[in-house]
């Protein structure tokens, strides 16, 4: 890559550092005005009113900065619009609160925007011959799910200052080495941008924060971070561009699994809340708040620098790494209780559909 490039990038990730950080602190003046505040609760960690729009200021960094240098390639306008439309959905829900299915609504049509221009997951390689086998009809529901997984995995771990906007960047510049090295500079100049984004917001969102990023902020994180994965790594037919992305965005994806094996062993439906996520854990194992975002930020990390490593791997020894951190996670989920289960709950549960059964019977 030439010394152009590399200035491009440059400027496109201050440009939208900058215009999140300056517009960061007039979002936070609006807010109130706009009902978008959320108020302390039982369940909450903050002790007072806090703006909860934050999101706009990322999206603003990210969208000026990709404007302004031009980006008109069919796959910017894509993520342009399909951009636009999660953050829509999620400034009405940050504002009125709407149902756990209009959101997913609003996930759905923003990733069947990119994949009517082209963005989607075409093929997977067999784990037991290497070889490329194409989804055919599933690909339109596989690019789906993965992006709204990703969607909703940003969204759960925005739970503490700071925390999903640190792991987003982390990710998102893990997404760009990655890119660069592969010789994707388009993907690795948005990806930059996004972290420049971050950057300038995380300013007045770390511990103590004086702004949330909301649902509008979480789900463009996890929509952009979803797109660039796919964009990155669904190119190369080699059995790594599968694993990569996993990698990459590991920690929030399995954060994510463990919360909806524990519900539905639990009895609880899937979108109900929970203390029992990476970071409440974290917290009531002794952990200040500022310590447990770091220590997230640092397993953040190194998920970023095996999935780096990996690509100067071979196929055998990139799947001795992911089975050393899967190994890893697990033991560590379980040894912080984030694969709690209330098995009372669970019990009851059971029962009650056992005994339902019987009435029917």
């Amino acid at each position: 890559m030439g010394n152009h490039a590399w200035v491009d990038i440059a400027l496109s990730y201050g440009l939208a550092l900058v215009v999140a950080l300056v517009s960061t602190p007039i979002i936070i003046k609006l807010a109130p005005g706009m009902g978008a505040v959320d108020q302390p609760g039982p369940r909450k960690m903050h002790t007072s009113p806090m703006p909860t729009i934050g999101g706009v200021a990322i999206y603003l960094g990210f969208m000026i900065s990709m404007i302004i240098n031009g980006q008109t390639h069919p796959e910017a306008i894509a993520i342009l619009l399909g951009g636009s439309v999660i953050l829509v959905i999620g400034l009405i829900d940050d504002i009125y609160d709407i149902s756990p299915y209009l959101k997913l609504a609003g996930q759905i049509l923003a990733a069947l925007i990119v994949v009517y221009f082209g963005i989607r997951v075409e093929f997977i390689t067999s784990f037991l011959s290497g070889e490329a086998v194409s989804l055919g009809i599933l690909t339109v529901p596989v690019t789906v799910l993965w992006i709204i997984a990703v969607i909703n995995s940003i969204n759960l771990i925005d739970g503490l200052d700071g925390l999903a906007a640190g792991v987003s960047t982390i990710a998102a510049v893990t997404i760009a080495i990655i890119a660069l090295r592969e010789g994707q500079t388009m993907v690795a100049m948005w990806a930059f941008v996004l972290a420049g984004s971050t950057t300038g917001f995380l300013r007045y969102n770390f511990n103590p924060a004086r702004i949330f990023m909301g649902d509008s902020g979480s789900m463009f994180l996890g929509y952009n971070l979803a797109v660039f994965a796919l964009m990155g790594h669904t190119k190369s037919t080699t059995i790594l561009s599968l694993i990569i992305p996993l990698i990459i965005l590991g920690l929030p994806l399995l954060d994510t699994s463990f919360a909806i094996i524990r519900r539905a062993i639990g009895g609880k439906h899937i979108f109900q809340a929970d203390r029992d996520h990476l970071h409440h854990r974290l917290l009531a194992s002794g952990m200040s708040h500022r310590s447990t975002v770091l220590t997230i930020y640092a397993v953040s990390a190194i998920y970023s620098v095996c999935a780096i490593a990996i690509t100067y791997f071979t196929t055998p020894q990139a799947f001795m790494v992911l089975g050393v951190l899967t190994v890893s996670t697990v033991v560590g989920a379980g040894w912080l209780g984030v694969l709690r289960i209330d098995l009372t709950t669970g019990k009851n549960h059971l029962a009650g559909r056992y005994s339902q059964n019987k009435k029917i019977g």
